[in-house]
């Protein structure tokens, strides 16, 4: 019944666009579509916005949007935006010449934003996920830092950033070399992959991986019957929403009161903790007369709406002694904060999300990166890396510098940190058999003078180890194994012995009556993968862990260092060990609890070891690292790699290769090593801490 007049629609859309402001291109589009769909009674529109110049390095932003009547309350699935001719200079091709100087590569994104289920949508909606500023500097900063032999791999890697790391549900890529083809314009590459493209590849690979490396103990097939734990689900499908919170504590065990607060969230079914920070202690800020604060962030699903969680959180924070009428940013047990809740912005006169002073605090966006930063903001369009980025930044350029924030764990009623010293922990074997000492220690009154003996000698915290683990060793029984243990712990402990004690198994049951006895540590050396009970029991009594990279058992493992043609050692244990970390996570196990071990020795021939030693920055401080940030113990005492590289047959007389090898180890970044000969490395540390530490070790 109506006629759309061309000159009336143009005329209606100048009108609006120029007498209202818009956040984004997206809101843009979406507003024209709503004036032409209501007041020219279009049935259908298409708008395509072209910003040209939106991008420093790209010809312009576009986005194309598609709308009808009845209008949906969403975003069209047709709707895309667009990246018109990004320019980027990287490494690729397979010539010679092409791996040594960086070529210009032409990309054009198409992005789908897909649905948004938002109910009740704000007139200047921005599908918040998918701002294509944070999209290109994403894409750009992981590009130029690379090296491609293909135009396929490229453009691969750009979709699998795009969606990985910017939550794009799906992405074309186009990419051209224009200097490929003498008499052609450009040669290139267009696909078009989703996020099931990605996800059916991860999970094609873990099955074809399998566990063929990795032996469990006999018997060992399902969770001890015995053992009081509880098995971890998997997240009810009910708890819909992601929220990260943060958690801080500056009164009485604050470690303590992070653990106990994330248990009470966790009471009934309407709260899963999913991850976890790694924990600070940190100055305090704005009231500054006071203790300071251990801080973390976690990360949660649930079905509460944002004020059922905040009232929540209240009933927890009072139920845990918190004074709401004291001074403000004063000390407190707990203190808990909703910080991002989905992708939402919302605000009343008692919550506002995203937080409204995230973006300046480091003690809050620190933690927040470990486990989210890739997540972008809603309002402010930055990676919470970013977000940190910038706040480093302001307060460089300020005088300030960073701030007096320390990576720490807590053991035994102690906050340890990270970054002060690196840690000795000394050996103590209680087997017939180990293969430097065996026999030594293996009475409880013999093993526990030693324990005084390397406490006295500089050790920092005790490895009591009932099994011997060296290549080709018997396996000895669960109930030898506890008997060679359990009663030397219980006798150090009454004798009022003070120091941390780790207990070093890969049984389940042998782990827990070792903690109950007075253990503040478990390290295992499979890593989790040698008795599925395990990640329970280290879950259930909320101490650190070492988990630690091996192949197959003692008897298997020196057959087991293949690594593939590249030989890539560094690249196996990366792989490896985040997928232990990863269900360590998954049953309860608190990232701020886990320490991480390249396992020196096993399942790895001599230059492998030295690899390991070489590399260690690569495995544990490098971005592209899964293991990156996590706190390091390297075993390199005595090792069988040492004997061969001096010729020494007898593993007492390896100190000095030892000391090496620990020098080396800390250079690499180590935060704990673990040492037969406790006094004599005991000053090799500390000269190496002075030297690659600084002035505060």
């Amino acid at each position: 019944p109506y006629s759309i007049h061309y000159g009336v629609l143009c005329k209606t859309v100048e009108a609006h666009s120029e007498k209202t402001e818009f956040r984004s291109v997206e809101a843009l589009a979406d507003s024209i579509a709503r004036v032409v769909i209501t007041k020219c009674h279009a049935p259908k529109i298409t708008v395509r916005i072209d910003k040209p110049r939106a991008l420093l390095h790209a010809a312009s932003a576009e986005e194309q949007l598609l709308d009808t009547i009845p209008r949906p309350l969403r975003f069209n699935m047709d709707d895309v935006i667009f990246v018109k001719d990004l320019k980027l200079s990287c490494i690729i091709g397979v010539n010679p010449w092409e791996r040594e100087e960086e070529q210009v590569v032409v990309l054009n994104l198409k992005i789908y934003p897909g649905m948004d289920d938002t109910p009740d949508r704000k007139a200047d909606y921005v599908s918040n996920t998918h701002n294509y500023r944070t999209i290109v500097r994403t894409i750009t900063k992981y590009i130029e830092a690379s090296s491609y032999k293909t135009v396929e791999a490229f453009v691969t890697s750009v979709a699998r950033i795009a969606i990985e790391k910017c939550h794009v549900s799906k992405i074309t890529v186009k990419m051209e070399k224009p200097s490929a083809i003498v008499f052609a314009g450009s040669a290139g590459v267009e696909i078009t992959r989703d996020r099931a493209f990605f996800s059916s590849n991860v999970q094609a690979k873990t099955h074809t991986r399998g566990t063929s490396s990795v032996s469990t103990i006999p018997g060992f097939g399902k969770l001890h019957p015995d053992l009081d734990i509880q098995k971890r689900g998997p997240v009810p499908a009910h708890l819909t929403h992601e929220v990260y919170l943060a958690l801080g504590s500056n009164l009485g065990n604050s470690p303590a009161n992070l653990e106990n607060a994330l248990k009470m969230l966790e009471r009934g079914n309407r709260v899963r903790v999913i991850d976890t920070s790694f924990m600070y202690e940190t100055p305090p800020m704005y009231v500054t007369d006071q203790p300071s604060f251990i801080n973390a962030a976690c990360k949660i699903k649930t079905d509460l709406a944002p004020l059922e969680l905040l009232e929540l959180i209240k009933e927890i924070e009072t139920e845990m002694g918190r004074d709401f009428n004291t001074i403000r940013n004063g000390p407190r047990p707990i203190d808990i904060d909703i910080l991002l809740y989905d992708s939402i912005e919302y605000h009343n006169e008692t919550l506002t999300i995203p937080h409204v002073s995230m973006q300046e605090r480091e003690f809050v966006l620190r933690p927040l990166c470990d486990i989210a930063k890739d997540v972008e903001h809603p309002k402010l369009y930055r990676h919470i890396s970013q977000l940190m980025s910038q706040l480093l930044l302001k307060q460089e350029e300020s005088g300030a510098g960073s701030s007096d924030i320390h990576k720490s764990v807590a053991l035994r009623n102690k906050v340890w940190h990270w970054d002060s010293k690196t840690y000795i922990m000394g050996i103590l074997n209680t087997t017939p058999d180990s293969f430097s000492d065996g026999g030594n220690y293996s009475t409880s009154e013999s093993a526990a003078l030693r324990a005084q003996q390397l406490i006295d000698d500089g050790a920092d915290i005790i490895d009591i180890g009932g099994m011997s683990t060296r290549p080709n060793s018997e396996e000895i029984t669960e109930e030898e194994e506890i008997r060679r243990v359990v009663p030397v712990i219980r006798l150090l402990r009454s004798r009022g012995f003070e120091a941390p004690i780790s207990v070093d198994t890969f049984r389940a049951a042998v782990a827990d009556k070792a903690i109950e006895a007075g253990a503040d540590l478990i390290n295992d050396v499979s890593a989790g993968r040698r008795d599925p009970a395990m990640y329970s029991v280290m879950a259930k009594w909320n101490v650190p862990v070492c988990l630690m990279h091996m192949r197959g058992d003692s008897k298997s493992m020196m057959a087991m260092t293949d690594y593939g043609g590249s030989n890539d050692v560094i690249k196996e244990i990366d792989q490896d060990l985040s997928r232990s970390v990863q269900r360590a996570i998954e049953a309860g196990v608190r990232r701020w609890n886990i320490i991480v071990d390249p396992g020196i020795g096993f399942a790895k021939d001599c230059e492998q070891n030295l690899q390991v030693l070489r590399r260690l920055p690569d495995l544990i401080q490098s971005p592209t690292s899964a293991l990156n940030g996590y706190p390091c113990l390297m075993g390199p005492s005595r090792k069988a790699f040492i004997g061969t590289l001096t010729q020494q047959q007898d593993a007492t007389k390896r100190t000095w290769g030892t000391a090496a090898a620990c020098t080396a180890s800390v250079a690499g970044g180590a935060h704990i090593i673990r040492v037969h000969d406790v006094k004599e490395i005991r000053d090799v540390i500390k000269v190496s801490d002075a030297i690659w530490r600084g002035p505060q070790a």
